[in-house]
């Protein structure tokens, strides 16, 4: 894990380029997100009946909730890093602008954390979704082979 202080001193010695390049990744993976969102939803619709019904009712609520808050959350991400991408224009235009500077790399820093937070928090919301629909599936599964037999 890098600590504060050396992300501090490799954030001030990224180029502008570096920079361009990690939030063009940021995108494209919040991209991917929003994407990968809509599926989770539509398994969401198409195991309605079978979520209420389940025992864990609560559990599986809450983590739908949780789902459409992550969704909006990855929209606001998405147009904060457009932004952010924007705005690099600051490094690049060869006029010195310290303040500018130092404030754009304040927010990349800022950007850093925020948006590796939403990585982890989306993957064990990732986890515990699948985690319920495989229960789902392998319920289902049961009930088909007690019914054919």
């Amino acid at each position: 894990m890098i600590t504060t202080k050396t992300q501090n001193k490799y954030l001030e010695l990224m180029s502008a380029s570096e920079m361009h390049q990690a939030s063009k990744k940021w995108y494209s993976e919040l991209s991917f997100i929003k994407d990968e969102q809509l599926f989770l939803d539509d398994l969401v619709t198409t195991y309605t009946l079978q979520l209420i019904n389940k025992e864990e009712f609560a559990d599986t609520t809450e983590i739908v909730d949780v789902l459409n808050r992550s969704q909006k959350r990855n929209n606001e991400l998405l147009n904060i890093v457009r932004t952010h991408t924007n705005d690099l224009e600051v490094l690049v235009d060869n006029i010195k602008q310290p303040k500018e500077e130092v404030g754009y790399k304040k927010e990349h820093k800022e950007l850093i954390k925020v948006i590796s937070e939403f990585f982890i928090d989306y993957k064990n919301l990732k986890t515990q979704l699948f985690q319920i629909f495989k229960n789902i599936l392998k319920d289902e599964k049961q009930i088909r082979l007690l019914n054919r037999e």
